[in-house]
């Protein structure tokens, strides 16, 4: 796999549907990434794979069984036998081409994770590495964003910052141009693990240049920044409510919304921006609780979105209703911040609020990355085995849900904008927020045109992915 990789690495979080609020749970579903409330899927009586240890053997056999039985287009699955495969990830990619090919998939949607480590990931947002997104921009690499209470933020690494040389002390530093031309990019990094020490050679937005070190440790992924997680700008003497939400796949994100909306409430917002541009998705429940904080105005028999599940799986398909909670707002307009990194739970908020909207909802940034689909979770807890399989399909109240090309052409209004690493997320002069602005205020745009191919978060640039993710990695893009 690329180092730079398509993202969706990333968009493993609409697990929606049926593991709608969490991740995981046995052999029945569990919610998944894209997070609305649980719905427990149960099966039909299954046969087992012949081989129950946890032999690579036994592992194929049960993921070519569960793909077979629950993905959501079972028909387009190569007949393919895993005799000869070394690699599962291979083999899942393998069966499902067909589907790809036929634009109803992408790379490295269904895959297998480690069910303490997303479990540990969902419930608390643990995790190890430095707490930094990096992004390449040819042969230069920046962060995009810092996490705080991490070792990266503490060491001197925030957005903005370009990264020069890498090594593991001063002496061993090697330029990060050349470890991008060589393929050594992420390896050079080191692996997402606490006590992993690694030294750079940064210049900072002002252009200083310095030699740090920042040792890797635990540190839990905060959804909602306390620097710039919810703000109220003003434009012209207007308040706007900013709300960044970095993530889905963290429980605790719902009462930070809350506490967002509730402020937004309390001071009169009736336009707002939502900035997810580097949101690659998470748990559904989580998506449902941000669109009816945004949905004041909606009632109970409103149509937020239909989920549809294959023939096997039909029991579970449902449809979910707007529901207002004491927190919600009831926007006059709505500017989402977007771009290629912005994937699955991501795209169910925009896309359930579209045709409520019209063109007084705009996607501001680049076009997004295209999951219509979500996840279920397949455990064997034995294996310590999650198998995420794209299961379902979601579509809004007027059956929109093929965007696999992404969302832009859904939107009615949409502007171009750059991210804007010279100015920290939340800032009104930020190029993507100050275009946001002039949406909100009726002010001229350029609109997005084009597709995507990568995890760009503008020209030329990609957000840099491990070819060996850790779930952390999977559902924060451009996470180390």
């Amino acid at each position: 796999m690329r180092q730079i990789s398509r993202l969706r690495q990333v968009s493993s979080l609409l697990c929606i549907s049926v593991l709608l609020s969490s991740c995981g749970g046995g052999d029945g579903a569990t919610p998944d990434s894209a997070g609305t409330p649980p719905v427990i899927v149960t099966p039909p009586p299954t046969t087992p794979p012949t081989n129950t240890a946890c032999s690579l053997t036994s592992r194929l056999e049960w993921v070519q069984a569960r793909l077979k039985e629950d993905y959501l287009n079972p028909d387009l699955l190569a007949n393919i036998s895993p005799a000869g495969y070394t690699d599962i990830q291979q083999y899942i990619n393998d069966l499902t081409a067909p589907a790809r090919a036929a634009g109803k998939d992408k790379l490295n949607f269904s895959y297998v994770t480690s069910i303490a480590e997303e479990t540990a990931l969902t419930n608390s947002g643990s995790s190890a590495g430095l707490g930094v997104r990096l992004y390449t921009e040819g042969s230069r690499l920046f962060i995009s964003e810092a996490f705080e209470g991490a070792p990266g933020l503490a060491a001197g690494l925030d957005r903005g910052v370009e990264i020069l040389a890498i090594g593991t002390s001063a002496s061993t530093l090697q330029n990060v141009s050349d470890l991008i031309a060589s393929g050594g990019l992420s390896a050079a990094l080191g692996p997402s693990e606490p006590g992993v020490t690694r030294t750079f050679r940064i210049r900072s937005v002002s252009g200083v240049e310095s030699v740090i070190t920042a040792t890797k440790a635990d540190y839990a992924l905060d959804p909602v920044s306390d620097r710039y997680g919810g703000k109220i700008l003003t434009d012209g003497g207007k308040k706007v409510g900013y709300v960044n939400l970095r993530t889905f796949i963290v429980a605790n994100a719902d009462q930070q919304l809350r506490t967002v909306f509730a402020d937004f409430k309390a001071q009169g917002v009736t336009e707002v921006i939502i900035d997810l541009r580097y949101n690659g998705g998470g748990l559904v429940s989580l998506a449902e609780t941000l669109t009816n904080l945004l949905g004041a105005n909606r009632t109970s028999s409103d149509i937020q979105s239909k989920t549809v599940f294959n023939a096997r799986l039909s029991s579970n398909n449902r449809t979910t209703y707007f529901a207002p909670q004491t927190q919600s707002i009831a926007p006059t307009k709505i500017a989402f911040i977007g771009g290629p990194a912005t994937a699955s739970a991501s795209e169910l908020v925009m896309n359930a609020l579209i045709p409520y909207y019209g063109a007084n909802v705009g996607l501001i940034g680049a076009n997004t990355y295209g999951k219509p689909v979500g996840q279920i979770a397949r455990d064997r807890a034995e294996c310590d085995d999650r198998f995420r399989i794209i299961a379902f399909q979601t579509v809004n109240r007027d059956n929109n849900g093929d965007y696999f090309n992404g969302l832009a052409s859904s939107f009615q209004r949409t502007c171009r904008a750059t991210d804007d690493l010279t100015r920290q997320l939340g800032d009104p002069t930020e190029t993507s927020i100050k275009t946001a602005l002039d949406f909100l205020a009726g002010r001229s745009c350029t609109a997005i045109t084009g597709g995507i191919s990568s995890l760009s978060v503008g020209e030329g640039r990609a957000l840099l992915q491990s070819p060996t993710p850790t779930s952390a990695q999977r559902e924060v893009p451009g996470l180390f």
